[in-house]
């Protein structure tokens, strides 16, 4: 009788996971550090080498609360004290993972054959590729091309879409060798009902029994918070209990404006520091989640509603068509009159949205453990070359 074949037994993995400073305040970002030191195949294998945050202009008194007091500690943490704190440290891992992109620099500090970087979409180096779509200053397209230098450098580049590949490619940026497919992955807590035999908390009484519309995410420009608000404002017209419901972001100057002048303030709500199951919660309820993006490298919000069962209405965007595939709802990118038909006719008629049974099947091919389970594979093979 022929035995088993004894299991391979892969190599032990020394790994430097160098992920955003949580000062910073990124929670996707966080998200993805995160999901590499849970998910990752070998325990014991991953080591947070994030170095302390060091407050420089921000701790000096009456510069602290001023903008360009917090810009210039990032930068100088990013660019001097993250680099220098690594350095020493290159004899001490196997292999070293960039989480951030926008991080790129440390790659100039790092053995670059040893190294990854998670390269998440191209709003870092727009200002390079298109300049005319973002110009910048000077000294901003001269930081901009050291990190990307560094990001260039690496051995290996993750992404996440094969839209963001296609961009990449497209500017020339990195050599196809070296790219990476890896998507993103949900976390439990996104699920159709509440995780364990707990009901969904009270966190949310004013949306007790009021419908809402959705949108979870930052309120940075890309976002399309102005097309959200006036997509919002046309919908209310013919439902007037509606509310809308921002998630993780703080409004803006403009947005507020724009909010007081559409007369919408008693009926739009903002929750920020939510905790996942908190915006599974919102997910679970809402009547549609909007996503009115006008560029994205990934689109966690629309994996994770679907994960909740919920209709998600999306910008039709290549990354977006492919993370939300025939489980979403796409309309034009910034055109609010084709927005408000798609969401009104969806609130009229639910049934027109794809199925239910469809969008929970979607979104569970999305895996953190994949995820970490191709960034490590890769790692072992690039230290198997010559």
């Amino acid at each position: 009788m022929q035995g088993t074949s004894p299991p391979i037994q892969r190599p032990s993995l020394r790994v430097a996971l160098l992920a955003d400073f949580a000062e910073e305040n990124w929670p996707s970002m966080d998200l993805c550090a995160e999901a590499i030191r849970r998910w990752w195949p070998e325990p014991g294998e991953v080591t947070d080498v994030r170095p302390f945050y060091r407050r420089s202009l921000t701790r000096l008194p009456g510069l602290g609360q001023w903008r360009i007091a917090r810009n210039s500690d990032r930068l100088l943490n990013r660019l001097l004290w993250y680099p220098r704190a690594i350095r020493s440290r290159a004899t001490e891992f196997d292999v070293f993972h960039v989480v951030d992109h926008s991080y790129g620099a440390l790659v100039h500090a790092l053995p670059a054959k040893r190294t990854g970087v998670y390269f998440h979409d191209l709003d870092a180096f727009r200002c390079l590729v298109e300049p005319k779509r973002d110009p910048r200053p000077v000294w901003f397209r001269r930081m901009a091309r050291h990190i990307l230098a560094g990001v260039q450098k690496a051995a290996v580049v993750f992404h996440n879409t094969l839209a963001v590949r296609d961009e990449i490619l497209r500017f020339g940026l990195i050599e196809p060798s070296r790219l990476i497919h890896a998507p993103h992955g949900i976390c439990p807590e996104f699920s159709p009902t509440p995780e364990g035999s707990e009901p969904d908390s009270d966190r949310f009484p004013e949306l007790r029994n009021r419908p809402y519309l959705l949108h979870v995410g930052s309120c940075i420009p890309r976002k399309r918070i102005d097309v959200l608000l006036n997509v919002f404002a046309v919908v209310r017209q013919q439902f007037p209990e509606m509310l809308l419901v921002q998630a993780g972001g703080s409004w803006t100057e403009p947005q507020r404006e724009q909010i007081q002048r559409l007369g919408l303030e008693p009926s739009v709500r903002q929750w920020a520091g939510l905790s996942r199951a908190e915006l599974a919660q919102l997910y679970r309820g809402a009547r549609l989640v909007l996503l009115p993006s006008e560029a994205e490298g990934f689109g966690l919000p629309v994996i994770e509603a679907l994960a909740c069962g919920a209709v998600v209405v999306a910008s039709d965007l290549p990354t977006l068509r492919e993370t939300g595939g025939s489980a979403a709802v796409f309309a034009p990118v910034g055109n609010v009159a084709a927005w408000a038909k798609v969401v009104a006719d969806l609130l009229v008629q639910p049934e027109h949205a794809p199925p239910r049974e469809q969008r929970l099947a979607h979104a569970a091919r999305f895996s953190w453990a994949e995820h970490a389970r191709i960034l490590r594979d890769t790692y072992v093979r690039l230290l198997e070359r010559p």
